[in-house]
């Protein structure tokens, strides 16, 4: 096994000439595909791995420097493309991770077939004509929570994040892969996506995309998903699915894996 390999513990699994590769969010790891992958296993090659700062990679690859902007996460998916000789894929974008896929396939679109974004966002904070969720007052108090008492704001963050049921297993789930990121590593992931500001590239972004979003969604409003839209440079379609929460393929299964699949089968119809 390779280094880029090791360093994101990625999986191949799966059997067909497609391939499909699954990119998580914050807080999250690979785990957060579970209820999506059988369903892809009989028709496709899946790509699973973990972003640089997952609990589940060695806190030692964290490279601070290199993960300040989102184009060291791109950098890293163009080599695990690389490693593992893929021509072509269904790039699937959670959170950040929309964002990743959309930066690399501007210097490699040939990698990408098309990218679906779930949750995705090219801006959190307001500006003058865009809504993005957040005030810059709202994020320092977020960081500072979090370098306060890393703990006590996973537990608190963890239910608003994926919404619903406070006791859900979702919850659970998210609190436990939030928890085991290093609390340095995690601020800094946290400043880097939070404060980042995607907008002046979409129009670059000439790969189709399927952009899907929660109706309900603390870190993304439903207008997001339209400005996405409206400005990425090529083909694109919205879906906003009547999901809770940021991470709805693991907290609304029942809603999500159907419409994800319809996005992963069928191509937008250019008109």
């Amino acid at each position: 096994m390779g280094i880029v390999e090791e360093a994101h513990n990625l999986k191949v699994l799966g059997s067909g000439d497609r391939v499909i590769v699954l990119a998580h969010g914050f807080g999250t790891d690979q785990s957060v595909w579970k209820h999506l992958v059988p369903h892809l296993v009989d028709d496709f090659r899946v790509v699973l791995y973990d972003n640089m700062g997952a609990g589940t990679t060695n806190p030692e690859y964290f490279d601070f420097n290199r993960y300040a902007t989102l184009e060291g996460y791109a950098y890293d998916l163009l080599a695990i493309l690389e490693e593992i000789h893929v021509d072509s894929c269904i790039f699937v974008g959670h959170s950040v991770s929309a964002m990743v896929g959309a930066i690399a396939s501007i210097s490699r679109p040939d990698f990408f077939s098309k990218i679906i974004m779930i949750s995705g966002s090219p801006r959190y904070l307001n500006d003058v004509d865009y809504y993005g969720g957040f005030e810059q007052e709202d994020l320092d108090q977020l960081f500072e929570a979090m370098g306060a008492n890393y703990k006590a704001w996973c537990s608190g963050f963890a239910p608003l994040a994926v919404g619903g049921d406070l006791e859900s297993v979702a919850v659970q789930e998210f609190s436990r892969t939030l928890f085991n990121m290093r609390p340095d590593i995690a601020l800094s992931v946290a400043q880097t996506i939070f404060q980042s500001d995607m907008r002046q590239i979409l129009n670059l972004v000439t790969v189709p995309c399927h952009i899907l979003q929660s109706v309900k969604d603390l870190a993304v409003p439903v207008v997001v998903s339209e400005y996405l839209h409206q400005n990425l440079g090529g083909e694109s379609i919205v879906e906003v699915m009547t999901s809770d929460g940021h991470l709805p393929q693991l907290s609304s299964p029942d809603i999500v894996i159907p419409v994800l699949l319809k996005h992963i089968r069928y191509d937008i119809s250019v008109a």
